[in-house]
């Protein structure tokens, strides 16, 4: 893959759109003709196929818009993917949505105009909306903090959220950039030697090496789509390569993860448990609701209502077996999407 040899001539959009897909031919169509519908025309949509083995690239091209341009690479993770579509863009503004999610038409016009009112706001956000492997709503959402953000809220709890909901200023971004030693190719933003955890340890060390603000604005702009299946993967493995990413922030920011370490291992335990119950493991959802209240409290009292269904949905699992695991996944959903 050359980014020379992909490069379009001709004047530069003000936003471009990097939608990272592997193995997404169910969804990436769907994906697109919501970005084709933004009410900010002025953007190009750069889809990297990560190395897909089914009709994915086959599906993009048959879009015939020429704001859409494909690259093509070998797996390289997530955040592989982005790099190169970052690396690929040309916009003032740069976007992120996953080839699975959808955005709402008015978004990209409001994280820009957002941007262009506050010259400070390095990275736009906005709150999602939860859709199910068919579209279909789940009338539960993401409603982040979104304004007064510090290192220690993005540590914490992430607001950004998912990986369709921020819009970034390129010159912003660029100060987190950096190329390792054995890349040849482009710089890397987003840390590749992470196939987890790699978004929020971008964001974090965003917020901790630079002087630009984190702000939300209201609205569920996002549909984020949840996949049960892509539930399943090791959560134990999560969790390492969470305390990995806690760990390369730590070397740059020790005080932020003395201070808010422990409370930050408790969330983080406690939305796991979450992802335990929603897969009916009743035991592994308990083991890890009570690691995170031992961790800290914090979550307790700062969110009391989410963090005891958390705790009574993971026992009751634990205790009733698969035939309570509708009920308690149920009351789960109840409660607002971590």
């Amino acid at each position: 893959m050359s980014l020379a040899a992909i490069a379009p001539t001709g004047v530069a959009p003000i936003a471009s759109i990097v939608v990272p897909a592997y193995n997404a031919a169910a969804t990436i169509g769907e994906t697109l003709r919501s970005l084709l519908a933004q009410t900010f025309a002025d953007f190009e949509v750069i889809v990297v196929d990560d190395g897909s083995s089914d009709r994915t690239a086959e599906i993009v091209e048959r879009f015939e818009d020429p704001r859409i341009r494909l690259v093509r690479q070998r797996n390289r993770g997530l955040a592989g993917a982005h790099n190169t579509g970052i690396a690929a863009s040309r916009g003032e503004f740069v976007g992120f949505c996953d080839a699975d999610d959808l955005w709402m038409p008015e978004k990209l016009e409001l994280h820009v105009d957002h941007l262009r009112r506050e010259p400070e706001v390095g990275i736009s956000f906005a709150g999602s909306s939860m859709i199910d492997i068919e579209g279909r709503p789940l009338r539960v959402a993401q409603r982040p903090k979104l304004t007064g953000l510090t290192a220690a809220d993005v540590f914490l709890r992430n607001p950004i959220g998912n990986g369709s909901a921020a819009v970034v200023r390129r010159v912003a971004f660029d100060a987190i950039a950096w190329r390792p030693p054995q890349e040849s190719e482009r710089d890397w933003w987003f840390d590749e030697s992470f196939r987890q955890s790699d978004d929020i340890e971008g964001w974090l060390r965003f917020a901790v090496t630079t002087d630009w603000r984190i702000e939300g604005i209201p609205g569920l702009l996002t549909a984020y789509r949840i996949h049960t299946g892509a539930l399943s993967a090791d959560i134990d493995k999560q969790f390492r390569t969470w305390v990995r990413m806690r760990d390369k922030i730590a070397a740059l920011a020790p005080d932020l993860v003395e201070r808010h370490g422990a409370a930050a291992n408790a969330y983080q335990l406690r939305y796991l448990a979450r992802r335990a119950v929603s897969l009916h493991r009743g035991r592994e959802a308990a083991r890890l609701s009570r690691a995170s209240l031992a961790a800290s409290r914090v979550p307790l009292w700062r969110e009391p209502v989410k963090t005891v269904v958390t705790a009574l949905a993971a026992e009751v699992l634990n205790l009733l077996g698969g035939a309570g695991g509708r009920l308690v996944e149920a009351r789960l959903r109840s409660v607002a999407a971590h």
